[in-house]
């Protein structure tokens, strides 16, 4: 189905993607879905996110809310796939290889797209540089992964009654490879391991990376965190001097200009910042160019985001009040125009679900938190797959409550 590290992009059988699509987006849309959702974020929040600001707050020492969202991320999607929480996020930030593994392999990905395919072939026959991280990588989620689906199969097994909340991503995606068992799909661990990665990949550096950028962007511009914090009183009907400790989706919709924030931080800062597509056979371009079968074609969307042509003079100003509309709801902008996730048939599947992670970690961190950058002039973009900030993003953080 994924041959995710093999030659670096995805290989899919479409019609075979098409099923992995509707399998994933009925699982997403279950209303029991939506409650696991918000148990297992709170859950994070509360046994991990929350005791490790507490604790930096208390020490008064720096922190790297890079990494810390990162593992925020992780833990949350991999307890949500495989009802297993890794506990990256603890008080002492353990090193584990595998919550790390991701960010060696999107860069060994991308090294592969501005290399000559001869030569990071060599690599990984020598097994030296970049594909030396990428083999350890993989090996790394190998490690991680197959015990986990191990142990979730074994307990489907035993179970005399079963809750669909609690193996529902399991099940469906089983009930997905019997369907296709006599395509060429693997054994089905092999076939879990691959479906689970790649929604791991989809759930933990994006969401990480947007909530990081957005943090930063708040730090350069105070009014919007004001603007933020007051909408979540308001609207949530939370005391000042209250710990913000639970609100569910219905009520995350109140949070209109919290919304809007995220919307024009993934304006700025994408959290795939570009993308190449083939055309199958010859085309034209809407501007006219014509393109040849299997030309590259490079998406940039960190620059579309910041052309005066589709968003104004003020295109390069942080004004989360572009997204909203004049009878106070969000502002729909086109996906071809805005197209932090994806757009037409390759829609995010978790865009909704990305939505309400971020805005439960920052409304959490807003409302309880002052974060305040320890070296704001050296934040600049890694080179990466992920737009992720270079070196992190240290700050310190200070208990509001």
């Amino acid at each position: 189905m994924f041959e995710i590290f093999g030659n670096g992009i995805f290989n899919v059988d479409h019609e075979l993607w098409e099923l992995h699509r509707k399998t994933t987006m009925s699982i997403m849309g279950h209303a029991k879905f939506q409650t696991l959702l918000e148990r297992t974020m709170w859950d994070i929040v509360e046994k991990g996110l929350r005791p490790i600001l507490d604790a930096f707050a208390e020490q008064g020492k720096t922190l790297d809310l890079q990494d810390v969202l990162q593992r925020f991320t992780f833990d949350s999607i991999t307890k949500l796939l495989l009802d297993h929480d890794p506990r990256s996020l603890s008080i002492d930030l353990p090193y584990l290889p595998y919550e790390k593994a991701s960010g060696d392999a999107f860069d060994a990905l991308l090294y592969r797209y501005i290399t000559p395919e001869c030569l990071w072939k060599l690599q990984k026959w020598l097994r030296i540089g970049k594909e030396k991280k990428l083999i350890q990588a993989w090996e790394a989620f190998d490690q991680f992964i197959y015990p986990c689906i191990s142990r979730t199969q074994e307990e489907l097994m035993h179970k005399s009654t079963i809750k669909d909340e609690e193996l529902a991503f399991l099940t469906a995606y089983i009930k997905m490879y019997n369907q296709w068992k006599d395509g060429d799909l693997g054994t089905l661990q092999t076939f879990l391991r691959d479906t689970f990665l790649n929604l791991m990949f989809a759930g933990r550096d994006t969401t990480s990376a947007a909530l990081t950028w957005f943090f930063w962007l708040l730090a350069e511009n105070p009014a919007v965190e004001t603007k933020i914090r007051e909408e979540i009183r308001q609207q949530l009907h939370v005391k000042e001097d209250e710990n913000l400790k639970f609100f569910n989706k219905e009520e995350s919709r109140k949070l209109i200009y919290l919304h809007g924030a995220l919307l024009e931080t993934l304006r700025f800062f994408p959290s795939v910042s570009l993308e190449n597509k083939y055309p199958l056979g010859h085309d034209i371009l809407p501007t006219g160019h014509r393109v040849s079968p299997k030309t590259r074609i490079i998406l940039p969307f960190y620059t579309m985001g910041r052309m005066e042509t589709l968003w104004g003079k003020d295109c390069l100003e942080f004004k989360p009040e572009r997204w909203i509309s004049e009878r106070g709801g969000i502002k729909h902008e086109p996906s071809f125009k805005f197209p932090a996730f994806n757009a037409g048939p390759r829609t995010c599947l978790g865009k909704e679900m990305a939505f309400i992670q971020m805005k439960i970690a920052a409304a959490t961190i807003i409302h309880n938190y002052n974060i305040q950058l320890v070296e704001p002039e050296n934040i600049s973009p890694a080179t990466s797959i992920i737009m992720q900030v270079k070196n992190g993003l240290m700050v310190k953080v200070l208990k509001r409550v």
